[in-house]
């Protein structure tokens, strides 16, 4: 089954949190998501499926609302 996928960008925080959440599921529970360092965050989202953003569009408070979407969706998902 094939389904279109819009683009992802660096607002898209809610978005870039599931997909993070789906590439890591449980491996990476609350405590471990907030001492994720930031260069490794970025590069995870570069990498992501349907990211369209670019590296120099990234700044500090996207990677912290990334990272708090994040925790937000593992929490979620422990219900």
């Amino acid at each position: 089954m094939s389904q279109f996928e819009p683009p992802i960008y660096w607002n898209d925080h809610e978005d870039i949190a599931q997909k993070l959440y789906e590439k890591f599921g449980d491996d990476f529970p609350e405590s471990k998501i907030y001492r994720v360092r930031f260069t490794d965050l970025l590069n995870w989202v570069l990498e992501l499926p349907h990211f369209e953003g670019k590296k120099e569009e990234s700044n500090e408070g996207h990677l912290e609302m990334i990272q708090s979407a994040w925790v937000y969706e593992w929490r979620d998902n422990q219900k």
